[in-house]
């Protein structure tokens, strides 16, 4: 998305509508804004609780409230549907309430960037049972990449009284742990499960203007989000029909193991955003960080100053989750065959760094690039190219009781053991700072690498555009779907380092050896 993506600006005001009254909060409401229930909410009543996190799909579940009492997708709950009715957001829930959802998920590792736990609690709080089963089955309404689900079924056991945490912490050490895992700056507490994480799209200014891009590479202004989507012709995404394919073919040849992988959406839950004053300086896309990487969109923030320069006036700017699917950057799909001693090749799709990354790990490996018809590719995401060869490594290597067994680039070391209902961990990242962050993100790189070997892939179409735009299209394991996950944390006097990426690499290693190494992932889709 360079200058050639900005052809015009189209400007549009909205006309009003019949008013629409209900109870928000406790409070009466009125407004005679258009569209669905979670804009009115953000864009009319200012309440950023509630996130927009795939809109209008109604997959992710970030924009849960309550309607009458019960759990509703706001995105799409249309706001005249509304009408009389009795409307309760994040903000609406009780101070106390509030406070022990957000002890119980920080206590527990439960919210990492914190985009989709407001809607989580206010799922979890509407929800008597505290079973596993029912926490599975109420997280069918959402997504998670950040902790792995294990993480935020403990804070309901710490919310009902089940389970008793520590909490003497020193939240500057977990921050600085969790910007460790995360390569990213990374708030700590108890306010980030409630949805004050400082996203970009809650932090720009209520007057803002609303850019949204349409299909061309147009900029559509309005004055909020249902017309700037208009202006712009988004259309919701599908789920395709068509299946995974891998770019590129097995090696031939006498190999140990070969493996083919295939195009994955990295799956952030919160989309590109980015805004800008008149003459100022853009905030955003990326404030708050999570376990998820390749969230780089620098040009966003060149779109936002340019159009809040030749409107006079903030402008968001906004990436729906078919922006983000289509433009964003994706792990680069790889074909691999490993000898018995270790030793192998690479053949990938054409990626910058990636052979100066391999060369440094594993110079006893040949890449040979291939120019591919598809989505962008990029070594943002979390160890790639190496955590390929890792896997391959371990595949003809000697397992102990503690598992397959990685030592990434940086020294940090993982061990993990797959099993049909338990993935076991243990990692050393050097000094642990703050354990409750270190496992938090071991669980959520374990389950990623897990979904990365069963079931995340992307369809594509014969121009090389990805087909699958819905949020659950991506392969991402549900709860219902997440083995229990062990960790067990390794201290030593080394200084810290990122320990989640191998424990990533391992647990895939772990994953790919228990399913008997089948030669392409994901392996059960």
């Amino acid at each position: 998305m360079g200058d050639e993506s900005w052809p015009m600006v189209a400007r549009c005001d909205n006309g009003p509508v019949a008013t629409i009254t209900f109870t928000l909060n406790g409070a009466p409401f009125s407004t005679e804004a258009d569209g669905s229930l979670l804009s009115v909410l953000r864009d009319t009543a200012g309440l950023t609780a509630a996130k927009d996190g795939c809109a209008p799909q109604g997959q992710c579940g970030c924009c849960t409230v309550w309607v009458d009492g019960e759990p509703r997708v706001s995105c799409v709950t249309p706001v005249t549907r509304v009408n009389g009715r009795e409307v309760t957001t994040l903000e609406g829930l009780d101070d106390d309430t509030r406070r022990a959802w957000g002890e119980a998920l920080c206590a527990t590792g439960g919210s990492q960037c914190g985009f989709c736990s407001p809607g989580i609690i206010m799922r979890l709080e509407a929800t008597a049972e505290d079973d596993h089963e029912s926490f599975a089955k109420a997280m069918l309404a959402h997504t998670c990449r950040c902790t792995g689900w294990q993480t935020i079924e403990e804070a309901v056991e710490v919310r009902r009284g089940s389970r008793v945490v520590d909490g003497d912490r020193d939240l500057a050490s977990a921050r600085e742990r969790a910007a460790i895992e995360g390569a990213a700056y990374q708030e700590v507490g108890p306010l980030v499960a409630l949805g004050a994480g400082g996203f970009a799209d809650d932090t720009a200014p209520r007057d803002a203007l609303v850019a949204i891009r349409a299909s061309d590479g147009t900029w559509h202004v309005a004055d909020d989000l249902a017309t700037a989507r208009r202006l712009a012709g988004t259309v919701q995404g599908r789920k395709s029909t068509v299946a995974v394919g891998w770019p590129l073919p097995v090696v031939e040849g006498e190999w140990a193991h070969t493996l083919c992988t295939t195009w994955v959406e990295p799956a952030y839950v919160e989309p590109d955003a980015a805004w800008c004053e008149p003459g100022g300086e853009a905030h955003g896309p990326l404030n708050n960080g999570g376990a998820f990487g390749g969230k780089t969109s620098p040009e966003l923030r060149e779109v936002a100053r340019r159009l809040a320069d030749e409107s006079g006036r903030p402008v968001r700017v906004l990436l729906t989750r078919e922006d983000v699917v289509r433009s964003g950057p994706k792990r680069p799909p790889m074909s691999l065959a490993v000898r018995p001693d270790g030793s192998g090749v690479m053949h990938a799709v054409r990626t910058p760094g990636l052979a100066e990354v391999v060369a440094r790990f594993a110079p006893d490996w040949t890449v040979i690039e291939h120019d591919v018809v598809g989505p962008r590719t990029s070594m943002s995401l979390r160890a790639s190219g190496w955590a390929e060869i890792a896997v391959m490594r371990s595949s003809v290597g000697e397992v102990d009781e503690r598992g397959d067994h990685v030592v990434a680039p940086n020294g940090a070391e993982a061990w993990a053991v797959v099993d049909d209902d338990v993935v076991t961990v243990r990692v050393n990242a050097g000094r642990i700072l703050d354990e409750v962050v270190l496992r938090s993100y071991a669980i959520g790189a374990a389950h990623t690498g897990l979904g990365w070997v069963r079931s995340e892939g992307l369809a594509l179409g014969a121009d090389g555009v990805p087909l699958d735009l819905t949020i659950r299209s991506f392969g991402v394991l549900r709860a219902v779907d997440t083995p229990r996950i062990e960790v067990t944390v390794v201290d030593d006097d080394r200084d810290p380092m990122n320990g989640s990426d191998a424990v990533f690499a391992a647990v895939a290693a772990a994953a790919w050896r228990h399913a008997g190494h089948p030669s392409r992932w994901p392996a059960f889709r």
